[in-house]
């Protein structure tokens, strides 16, 4: 069983934060999140279809058709790994259409130019950014998405400031994140599995058990579904709703920019 987690983010106010259950000072978690990453790149998707049972790529898919990218439009993929979203998402835009492949680690996103250049997708501009501090103009993108990459972010809330002001008014922010289960029952045997199944994963496939005991408790340390909801109507977002899939231990926010 999973020990007994810290209490709420102070973030700023005290100069520390949480890296999993740990407290590190806020300027060193971004650095750590890094190596965890770095270290389990290129056998990331693997590694998703092993924890997930393959169910990653319905959650994905959900989130594509939630997105509703027309052609023309654009399109940005924060946090995008190895490009599954951005590669749906370049062939709905069309041709004149664009999506940016982000990320701020480089060896998931060399990791995803490869991964779409094996697909023959070879027109999606990558940008190693930061997402509290986006690189794009206010307004550039009718679309953006974060697939399970914001619970690693340090400041989440202004990386839900920099993603909304990247958008164009009516534009469309997804948030797909591990979040919390709604039934007590499946929460006890997801916390099993979480915290004796996937470290035992992470070590034989990857010969890293400590990146994936991080990604345990970092799922249990991000906000549930209605604090989430409330931080994305803080950043400006409108007409922000949920939906859960797999009982809650992932779920679906969107919002809306409307100024």
């Amino acid at each position: 069983m999973p020990k007994d987690k810290p209490g709420p983010d102070p973030g700023s106010k005290t100069g520390y934060t949480h890296f999993g259950y740990e407290q590190v000072p806020v300027g060193e978690k971004q650095k750590r999140v890094g190596a965890v990453f770095s270290s389990v790149a290129n056998r990331y998707d693997l590694m998703n279809d092993l924890m997930s049972f393959g169910i990653h790529r319905l959650w994905k898919r959900f989130v594509i058709d939630l997105a509703g990218v027309r052609p023309g439009e654009r399109v940005l993929d924060v946090a995008g790994g190895t490009g599954d979203l951005s590669r749906e998402f370049r062939r709905l835009a069309g041709p004149q259409g664009l999506v940016v492949l982000s990320d701020i680690n480089a060896d998931m996103l060399q990791q995803g130019r490869s991964r779409l250049a094996d697909k023959g997708v070879l027109d999606v501009p990558l940008a190693q950014a930061n997402a509290e501090k986006l690189p794009f103009a206010e307004g550039t993108f009718d679309c953006i998405t974060i697939g399970f990459g914001l619970r690693n972010v340090t400041d989440k809330s202004a990386a839900l400031a920099s993603m909304t002001r990247a958008l164009k008014p009516g534009g469309r922010l997804l948030v797909l994140e591990f979040s919390k289960p709604l039934n007590p029952g499946l929460a006890r045997v997801y916390d099993e599995y979480s915290f004796r199944l996937l470290p035992l994963m992470g070590r034989l496939v990857t010969n890293d058990a400590d990146s994936y005991r991080y990604l345990a408790e970092s799922i249990r340390m991000h906000p549930d579904q209605a604090t989430l909801k409330q931080m994305m109507e803080g950043a400006g977002l409108s007409r922000v709703q949920v939906y859960n899939l797999t009982g809650g231990i992932v779920a679906v926010h969107r919002g809306y920019r409307l100024d």
